[in-house]
């Protein structure tokens, strides 16, 4: 469901609250990235595991975040203005798509709703916030 305002995020989550072994994922837009504190207080009162775009989000409560690395992101994107501050065409330089993704684990979260993380899945995060 895309939510377009604020205002529809709570009854949104409260419906799927209702859902039994209900869950969100969210992606990467300005809304949920303005509200990541809105949204992660909602998941944890109404007891609904989330899934999250970037580490930031985990590190603020979320459950899980799975997305790509933004400091690398940010890395490749100053060598861009770099080359293209000494002369090269923006229009001749190749698109690149992330190439590091992070799975990062809230303990803390996930104890508080009662999940339990498996020992192997605590493996394979790059992160575990405890």
């Amino acid at each position: 469901m895309d939510l377009q305002d604020v205002a529809a995020i709570e009854p949104t989550f409260a419906a799927f609250a209702q859902v039994l072994d209900g869950g969100l994922i969210l992606t990467p837009n300005p809304l949920n990235s303005r509200n990541t504190e809105l949204i992660s207080g909602l998941a944890a009162r109404l007891h609904l595991p989330a899934i999250y775009p970037f580490h930031l989000d985990s590190e603020k409560g979320g459950l899980l975040s799975y997305g790509f690395d933004t400091a690398e992101q940010q890395r490749g994107a100053a060598t861009y203005v770099d080359r293209i501050l000494k002369g090269e065409k923006p229009a001749n330089l190749p698109v690149q798509a992330p190439t590091k993704y992070e799975l990062v684990i809230n303990l803390k979260t996930a104890k508080a709703l009662g999940l339990n993380v498996s020992s192997q899945m605590q493996q394979r995060a790059d992160q575990l916030i405890e």
